[in-house]
Parts: C-alpha cells; structure tokens; sequence
C-alpha cells in the first residue's frame, strides 16, 4: 500500500458536515483512498455503505433522491453514518441530485470522488456551493514516491535523506521523472508491466473521459493536440499554430486545451505583465499533471537518459510542487517572457509582491544568475529569488534581492518560510 499525505487530511474532514469531494486525474488514487477510509470507519465500529457509480447494479438507487436515500437506509439505517459514492461523475446534474440531497438534513456523511468532467459539466461548485469541500489528489508526489520505494524508512526526515544520499536521490528523481507518479505505474515492477499500466491509463482516458463523458467527436485531432502540447512542455503554445497543424478551429483548439484541464492533464500557466506594449504576447504555457503521461504521449516513456532531455521535464516537476505549495492562497503561478527574448520560468504573484523563479536541472558549481533573471530583477526589484536545482544550495544577494538557489525538495519549505 502507498500512503497518501492527504489521507490524514481526508480523515479529519470526516468530521465535519459538509460533503467531502476527491477529485483528480483518472487512476490517481481516488478509489483507493475511499476504501481506506471506509476501513478506517469500519475498524471504529462507524456504519458504512459504499456504492459506485461503475457498477451496473449500483447505478438504479440514483434514479432519484428517494430511492438513494432509501437504499442507504436500508444499508446504515436512519442514525449517523457515512456514504461512499464512488465516480459521481456519472450521474447526470449531480450538483444539484447532491445538494437536494445535503438540503434534507439527513445524518449521513458523504464522501464522493469525481473526475474533472464533474466541474465541466455539472458545475458542482456553483450547486454545492457552502456544501462541500474538494480534496484534489493527483498522482504521487516525489515525496510519496520516494518513501514508498524506501520503504518508509525515512519518512519523517526525508529531506535528511535527500541530502546525504545526493546519488540515490538522483537515480529516484529520474525514474520517477520517466515513468511518473500514477499508483499502479509505480507498483509495477517492470518495465514491460509499467508501459502496460500507462497504455491503459492514455487509452482510458482518450475513449472513457473524452468521448463518452466530454463527447470529443474528434479523437484523432485530441490526441495529436495532447501530443504537441506535451512535445512543447515549458514553451509558449500559439492557438493560430495548433488550429492550422490539427486542421481544426480555433474555437476547437481552445475547447479541447480546456477539457485537457478539465480532466487533470495539463495545467495552464497564462503570463505575466505590467505593460502589455512591452511584454510577449498572452499566448499560455501548458505543463503535465503527471511526467510518465507527457513521456508516453511523446512516445519516450521510460526512455529519457541523457541530462538535457531532462531540462523541461524538471522544469514540469517545480510547476506541480509550486502548485501544491500555493492552493491554499491567492497567489498565481505565471511566467515572464519579452519580446527582447528574456525570459523567466515561474512569476508568483500575490497582488503586492512578486517571486521570480527558475528551473535548472543542470549541476552547478557556483551561483550563477542568467542574463534574464538580472533584468527580471532590475525592473521589479523582488524581495526573494528562487533558482531550483537538483542539488545545489546556496544564498546570495543581488542588489536588495535575496538570491536563494534551492534543491526542488526544499522549495515549499524555503518558499513558505
């Protein structure tokens, strides 16, 4: 079994009234984590009842609001209990099915997991607005890779871990930056296994979420818009260029860019300016949920070896822990981009400050600060500056900035601190 961090969380929010909602990409984990936490309840002696959606049998007691609460009367009676609903996403206008449910007062805990289509098509937030609370769970993290490969072992001082076992720590974050972080990728032992896993996880994905639930008629175009977007993981994607490419529309280039975020695919970083005469264009940068899906889409699971093909991969690596280390705060994650060509990665931005930051894999030696962080830094006058390395750590200053080069596995730390 692979511990969750979120499991903890999940089971505090057991507590409170309002429904508990796990979202994430297909074959993250969502199941697994409510079958760990109906084993929780169990094991406490709480009633249970666990129904999903999948399954044929199951699908009737969501007919209507009567039968479902009937069916879990029937199951835990009419005292406290809790109600797994597994793959929600598949009852048509859920938001407003649940929150008939939510507003008759009933005993019951509800704890859902829907994929991405739910938000796109059924609007949950808006019908279960005050009503619920979303838990997103993506693939595995570094963290949780590395501690389930380790054994556990050195679950409460990872970090001690990764700066005294500097090699161990290398060959780990490349594999998982090759194969990625989905459960049953990381299960599988080898090689042929793994490609098995992912090629089911892509073809699921492309047949189930896309044609049946977000009714993309064409397949084809989808895919190869998956492939291009992961062939330009880091670099500006142009809606004009991907149209004439797919031979599609504009309109359906940005419609599939969206269900593609929609569905936990990809994330989309828009840019940041103050004048926009002088900044590039609003074209946005698309990053991969998950490493081992972007490989596979380009046909190179498993087989990225040399140092530069690591680059945007790692670059991939800093946006998902950027992004887990700011959900719970205003601030938006942007990049900086001129029309003189300087460039910077990651711009934080809380509305009164900015953090600059950049990605680099590569070894350093020294601190070294590219020619487009300097400008960056001249013009805005940042109080912090992150440069993420694999390794490399160190402080400086560069006028009133404070310089922090700092490995990937201490950026929410440092970053927060």
């Amino acid at each position: 079994m692979i511990k969750r961090t979120v499991f903890n969380e999940l089971k505090e929010h057991l507590k409170q009234k309002e429904m508990t909602l796990i979202t994430g990409p297909r074959q993250a984990g969502k199941t697994t984590l409510m079958l760990m936490l109906k084993e929780f309840l169990d094991k406490g002696g709480e009633k249970t009842v666990f129904l999903n959606l999948d399954i044929e049998s199951d699908k009737h007691f969501f007919d209507s609001q009567e039968n479902l609460v009937r069916k879990i009367g029937l199951e835990i009676g009419k005292s406290k209990g809790y109600v797994f609903i597994d793959e929600i996403q598949r009852k048509e206008n859920a938001g407003l099915f649940l929150k008939g449910i939510y507003d008759m007062n009933l005993p019951y805990k509800f704890i859902m997991s829907g994929s991405g289509s739910l938000e796109l098509k059924e609007k949950i937030h808006e019908s279960l607005a005050g009503r619920k609370r979303i838990f997103e769970v993506a693939t595995l993290s570094f963290g949780e890779f590395v501690n389930f490969k380790t054994d556990y072992r050195y679950e409460a001082k990872l970090n001690d871990f990764f700066d005294l076992e500097k090699e161990k720590t290398k060959a780990y974050l490349e594999e998982y930056m090759n194969f990625g972080g989905y459960p049953k990728v990381v299960l599988a032992e080898e090689f042929a296994e793994k490609k098995k896993v992912i090629d089911e996880i892509y073809r699921s994905y492309l047949e189930k979420d896309a044609s049946f639930l977000l009714g993309v008629k064409n397949l084809e175009a989808f895919g190869k818009l998956m492939k291009i977007i992961a062939a330009q993981t880091g670099n500006l994607a142009n809606v004009s260029e991907l149209s004439s490419t797919l031979d599609i529309s504009t309109q359906t280039v940005n419609n599939y860019l969206q269900y593609l975020e929609k569905t936990f695919i990809i994330g989309k970083v828009a840019p940041y300016f103050k004048n926009v005469r002088k900044e590039i264009t609003k074209a946005p940068i698309f990053y991969f949920y998950d490493a081992g899906l972007r490989n596979y889409a380009l046909d190179r699971f498993g087989g990225i070896k040399e140092p530069n093909d690591f680059g945007f991969i790692f670059q991939n690596l800093v946006y998902n822990i950027l992004k887990e280390t700011i959900r719970f705060s205003a601030r938006r994650i942007h990049f900086w981009r001129t029309k003189d060509g300087a460039e910077v990665d990651f711009v934080i931005d809380d509305g009164s400050k900015v953090i600059p930051i950049e990605a680099k894999y590569s070894g350093f030696k020294e601190a070294e600060i590219t020619r487009s962080m300097r400008n960056f830094i001249a013009k805005y006058s940042p109080p912090r500056v992150f440069i993420i390395t694999s390794a490399f750590e160190q402080r400086t200053t560069l006028g009133k900035s404070e310089i922090l080069f700092t490995p990937f596995y201490k950026l929410s730390e440092n970053f927060n601190s």
